[in-house]
């Protein structure tokens, strides 16, 4: 069988992580088949795939599709930009057609709501298109309207939580041939392992190196708006100052969509306002998150809407370091509150910050926290699980 991602990104995010570990679950468990790629840039994402197998063409996307989107800070302007864009995106699908075909699928699997619309729209005629949704749909004015007007021609979902899977159901109904399946998002454990390389994060922020016995806690995730940055920051301004912690805020800007982001600068000008800008390192975008966690004593997750997975979690758990975990939506799913992470409300900055303060006090119950998240990682979230759970979805869509 010959399966075709679409990605509506060159970058590595969340979502195109869980894309290689599927493409590596795939290779290792199906030899035989053969996978292609499509990415709209030339960037990470293209050798990561290529190193694993994974012919590779690349269409780059026209910015006023690249821009277009309804999860940031403004959601009002979607419509009028869905306006402008059309005429890009019929060119843009002429030439993803050519792509596509060019590969020659079995099944296109699409990664990004962008690419649930555009692939089915440049399919060659009787190929399937399983979308892999990575995020709630109906808070999604825009999406939520044109992913239900084309439920019936997608031959299968796949969700990366139950959550998010029940989200689709009550968006789609029963509009999906093949159904929604939620399939959790996986790790390569060997990556993501208490062992390997860690990063200066210090020197990567432009600090001093931190004094010995420094706790360092840091919030891992792009800068997505409701990834709550605000929230992780207000919690370290309400740690007692003699508290020997450092953080730091790990990532950057990473997509093209208009207003789904924060800023470093803005981040950096509200940790001055909160008087914490000399307690705080700001990263910038990291290659290596495994290194990174591994730098780290304690990773939060502070996201402030229901997460629809969580990956962070997951690989801080496989590197064995203690989280502390918002507990709403996929992330629910995760883990066990007291047992191998702590959780706390999301946007609750005073609570997180008694989590952190916890942590920051106890080295017993960071080494607990961290040894029960890596045996979580092994039993449930090993990438090898993958293939067995999606092989069967590719099959049945191209047989219907």
């Amino acid at each position: 069988m010959n399966v075709v991602f679409l990605n509506p990104s060159g970058q590595i995010g969340g979502a195109e992580r869980s894309l290689l570990d599927i493409m590596a679950s795939l290779r290792a468990a199906r030899p035989d088949w053969t996978l292609g790629l499509v990415a709209t840039a030339d960037g990470p994402l293209v050798p990561a795939a290529r190193a694993l197998g994974v012919r590779v063409a690349v269409v780059p996307l026209p910015e006023t599709i690249a821009r277009l989107g309804d999860g940031g800070a403004s959601r009002s302007a979607s419509l009028p930009r869905l306006a402008g864009a059309l005429p890009a995106g019929l060119g843009y699908v002429r030439r993803l057609r050519r792509a596509v075909r060019a590969l020659g699928p079995d099944v296109l699997h699409t990664n990004g709501f962008k690419m649930h619309v555009l692939g089915l729209w440049a399919r060659p005629r009787g190929v399937p298109v399983v979308w892999h949704v990575h995020d709630f749909v109906a808070r999604r004015p825009l999406m939520s309207r044109l992913l239900r007007a084309h439920a019936r021609a997608c031959a299968a979902v796949v969700a990366n939580s139950h959550a998010v899977a029940e989200d689709v159901r009550g968006l789609a109904g029963g509009r999906v041939r093949g159904g929604v399946h939620a399939v959790h998002n996986a790790v390569d454990l060997d990556s993501f392992s208490p062992g390997g390389s860690r990063l200066d994060l210090d020197e990567r922020a432009g600090l001093d190196p931190a004094s010995a016995g420094t706790v360092r806690v840091g919030l891992v995730a792009t800068l997505a708006w409701w990834k709550g940055h605000e929230t992780f920051l207000r919690a370290v301004s309400l740690l007692p100052p003699d508290l020997p912690v450092r953080a730091y805020v790990v990532g950057g800007a990473l997509y093209e969509t208009a207003d789904s982001q924060r800023s470093l600068d803005d981040l950096r000008a509200l940790a001055a306002r909160l008087g914490v800008a000399e307690r705080v390192g700001f990263t910038g975008y990291v290659e290596d998150a495994a290194a990174a966690m591994r730098a780290l004593d304690v990773v939060v997750h502070a996201s402030t809407e229901p997460e629809p997975f969580g990956l962070v979690i997951v690989e801080a758990m496989a590197c064995g370091r203690a989280v502390v975990a918002s507990e709403a939506g996929g992330a629910a799913e995760l883990f066990r509150p007291g047992v191998d992470a702590l959780g706390h409300p999301p946007g609750d900055a005073a609570e997180l910050a008694r989590r952190i303060a916890e942590l920051a006090g106890d080295a017993g119950l960071r080494a607990r926290l961290g040894a029960e998240g890596r045996a979580t990682a092994e039993r449930r979230f090993d990438r090898a699980r993958l293939a067995a759970e999606l092989v069967p979805i590719y099959q049945t869509a191209a047989e219907q």
